[in-house]
């Protein structure tokens, strides 16, 4: 039977010993989770992360192949408990009463498959209060929804169902998404928002990223390539997340996203051909 308040927590993680450190003392100091079980997968660490996290008592997994839906399928495997919740290493929890609030969230809605956060809406507003989303918002919006980096979801559908440990990238929201079309819900709270921000990585960093969620997100859904004319479209029109249309185009963040965008999705298009 499970336990209210229980909760397993899948770190994956690899060579990243200092954020490790952080993200575990993070959460030894929650409050509200009688029972944390702390599961840590090494995705081929150097750095001593494995041993770190076994003197903190977490239980140490090691993967061999890197792959983000196999780690977390792995670790899952393992949980003792009916929620658990994914974690990237070097993500930071803004309060003590986060775990918690991703708990409760799930056990006060059996009909929702997962809770993550946000800072932002799909549109690019900002995220006042928690919205839940639907198959027909995450086909809309398909970038937009929960989140492996800090989310909480249900062993049972997990069982029922594992990530897909041959994407890329986005095993996150494929996941979500099959359960979405068979009726579930997931929260985006912005109070469960946490500091895991990309949108500062190098340049090549940025593009390569998303390139790579290109590809992922061509495995599940209906995302031809762009010709040059819809990538023009695309960088001179759409400015969420941009307070401004002149800072939008200006800014070589946006412009490396959009261009891995763009060649993630020919990639996929010329696999997909047999080219």
């Amino acid at each position: 039977m499970s336990v209210p308040g229980a909760v397993s927590v899948i770190i994956r993680a690899r060579d990243e010993a200092a954020a490790l450190t952080g993200c575990l003392d993070a959460l030894r100091a929650q409050s509200g989770a009688p029972e944390l079980e702390v599961i840590y997968v090494d995705l081929g660490s150097g750095d001593g992360s494995a041993q770190l996290a076994a003197a903190r008592g977490a239980t140490v997994l090691a993967l061999d192949a890197f792959s983000f839906g196999e780690a977390l399928n792995r670790g899952a495997d393992q949980a003792a408990h009916e929620i658990l919740v994914a974690l990237s290493a070097h993500v930071v929890l803004p309060h003590a009463g986060w775990l918690a609030r991703a708990i409760h969230a799930l056990e006060a809605d059996s009909a929702l498959a997962c809770a993550s956060g946000d800072v932002y809406g799909p549109d690019g507003e900002p995220l006042r209060e928690p919205v839940r989303q639907d198959a027909a918002l995450a086909r809309r919006r398909p970038e937009w929804g929960y989140a492996n980096g800090a989310g909480a979801f249900r062993a049972r559908l997990w069982r029922e169902r594992p990530f897909r440990a041959d994407l890329p990238g986005c095993e996150d929201k494929e996941w979500a998404l099959h359960w979405l079309d068979r009726g579930y819900g997931c929260l985006i709270d912005p109070e469960l928002a946490v500091v895991h921000d990309h949108t500062h990585d190098p340049l090549r960093a940025i593009y390569g990223r998303a390139r790579r969620e290109a590809q992922g997100y061509a495995a599940f859904l209906d995302r031809g390539p762009q010709s040059a004319a819809q990538l023009a479209r695309t960088w001179w029109s759409d400015r969420r997340f941009y307070d401004s249309a002149l800072r939008a185009r200006l800014s070589p963040r946006r412009a490396a996203r959009l261009l891995g965008d763009h060649a993630g999705r020919r990639a996929s298009a010329r696999i997909a051909s047999g080219d």
